[in-house]
């Protein structure tokens, strides 16, 4: 596909598709064109054509800008699992030019009430199921959650309906390819979230990489199991196959059995799931019944695939390519894309860059590295973010010459290849949900009985890892973690809590004090909460 260099978010040399769509609501638009009446999305209770989610994003954007007076730039924050409500926010708020602000159902109120503070969103819709910890945080006093007017519910008493309403139509704006489409919050190295602020044109050029890479087109049917406010579900299946004109079914919460079933029911012929997923499939009785040969095509990543895994898929999948994708919410989803074809050995790549992408491995003075060689991962392209939200410091960090530091460390072979040898520092890769151990330790060092805390993560045959945490302290009782286990769970979700404890003396450190993290991983002993 032919591209051109340009200026992006100020960065001089960025490579982009020449033909390209410039906003997210021209994804839509022109599926409508070809695709109106084909069913565009099926949940667990709506079924959606690509005309009715047109019409139906427009009544919300005409209510959003009529009873709460959304403009471009206001911020609308959603906290919706996977349901038609949320790709019918989606695009909303992309015809209006208003920033979607995605929130992690699964967050505890602490997380939530930082959130809200930090984005100041004009309107929030939320699920009755989550309405308690809206309430909770609003209770706390804080005016971080906006005024009654401009917070909807779905179900229960169900103000939501109130965007439905009328045949209203919305008050066109002029949206640029720059222009911010979403904040979606990451794990932060120092406790605190960041806000990644994903905008129209990495959007668009990370549905188009995965488009051009993978072959996909309109015959395609995905069923998103993963959250939809992950960039995975978000980019790289719900924008992505409305994109190509597929069709997008989705599960409120992953259930193995049930997941297996709907994609015997539906012939789902397009997977795309953290490992985790197609382990647990493979452990099924149910799975081994029944042939899967109509699958075209399964793609994996947010986690480490080992051969083993990668053999499982083959034979699971016979008439299916396999595809390996490495990125992060800052690259928009792909960075690295494994192509149709590939020699055997490279299996355990996570593939090639993506066309319009500059990746080169740094070492640590900063010097580019050769092929085969170890280092960190800098990443350049129109699909990596222009920003961190409201946040100096990550932004003067991050980015160095438009490249985005990922953290990851790798190499590339002859062949342009990509290893991943290790992950962020720090960072634990629980099923796909990334957790920095700093966020954990902060957690259990306010428990008073807690003098220190180290938090690494163990090997795990389902979710890949689990936290496992090294805490020292007189009072601390090694056979009863529980009350620790209490404390994390008033502050963090229940998947950063940690599963193993261990009772030490001390923590092992350097000469300049610092926590020898590869020396824990090394101690056994180990004490199950």
């Amino acid at each position: 596909m032919e591209t051109q260099n340009v200026k992006l978010f100020g960065r001089e040399g960025v490579r982009v598709f020449a033909d390209r769509s410039k906003t997210i609501g021209e994804i839509l638009s022109e599926s409508v064109k070809g695709f109106g009446e084909k069913v565009a999305i099926v949940t667990e209770d709506k079924i959606l054509t690509y005309n009715e989610v047109d019409g139906l994003s427009s009544a919300i954007a005409a209510n959003l800008q009529a009873v709460s007076g959304v403009e471009k730039g206001d911020r609308v924050a959603v906290i919706v699992g996977n349901r038609a409500e949320f790709p019918l926010l989606v695009f909303a708020c992309a015809k209006l030019g208003a920033i979607m602000v995605p929130v992690n159902v699964k967050l505890a109120v602490e997380e939530i009430q930082y959130i809200l503070g930090h984005s100041k969103p004009k309107v929030l819709v939320c699920e009755q199921e989550f309405l308690e910890k809206v309430l909770e945080v609003k209770k706390r006093g804080e005016a971080v959650v906006p005024l009654d007017g401009n917070v909807f519910v779905i179900d229960g008493e169900n103000t939501f309906s109130k965007l439905l309403d009328g045949e209203k139509k919305y008050i066109k704006k002029v949206i640029e390819e720059e222009d911010s489409a979403y904040i979606l919050y990451t794990s932060g190295t120092t406790g605190r979230p960041k806000g990644a602020v994903l905008s129209h044109v990495n959007v668009i050029h990370s549905v188009m990489n995965f488009k051009t890479v993978f072959e996909t087109n309109h015959t395609l049917k995905t069923l998103i199991a993963v959250p939809m406010f992950h960039v995975t579900g978000l980019v790289g299946q719900l924008l992505h196959l409305f994109y190509v004109g597929g069709t997008v079914y989705s599960m409120k919460r992953y259930q193995n059995e049930a997941y297996i079933h709907s994609v015997l029911e539906h012939k789902i012929n397009f997977l795309f799931n953290v490992p985790t997923i197609f382990i647990m499939m493979s452990t099924s009785e149910e799975f081994k019944k029944h042939s899967f040969d109509f699958v075209k095509k399964v793609a994996f990543g947010g986690s480490p695939i080992y051969q083993h895994t990668f053999n499982m898929l083959k034979d699971a999948f016979p008439n299916a390519e396999l595809h390996n994708a490495y990125g992060a919410t800052e690259t928009t989803s792909p960075a690295t894309l494994m192509p149709v074809s590939y020699p055997d050995s490279k299996v355990t790549s996570v593939g090639l860059p993506v066309q319009v992408a500059d990746i080169k491995i740094v070492d640590s003075e900063g010097r580019e590295c050769q092929s085969g060689e170890p280092g960190e991962l800098y990443i350049k392209g129109p699909m990596v973010i222009k920003e961190y939200w409201d946040n100096t410091v990550a932004n003067e960090t991050s980015f160095t010459s438009g490249y985005w530091h990922s953290g990851d460390l790798g190499f590339m072979d002859e062949d342009g290849f990509v290893y991943i040898r290790d992950r962020k520092k720090d960072m634990i890769n629980r099923a796909g949900e990334k957790i920095f151990s700093i966020e954990v330790e902060d957690v259990l060092k306010s428990h008073p009985d807690v003098v220190e805390a180290a938090v690494i993560g163990e090997p795990d045959p389902i979710f890949g890892e689990k936290v496992k945490a090294f805490v020292v302290g007189p009072n601390l009782n090694s056979n009863d973690m529980s009350s620790l286990q209490k404390h994390c769970l008033k502050s963090m979700a229940k998947f950063k809590v940690p599963e193993v404890f261990e009772v030490l003396e001390s923590l092992p450190r350097n000469a300049s004090g610092k926590i020898l993290k590869n020396t824990l991983k090394k101690l056994g002993g180990v004490k199950n909460a």
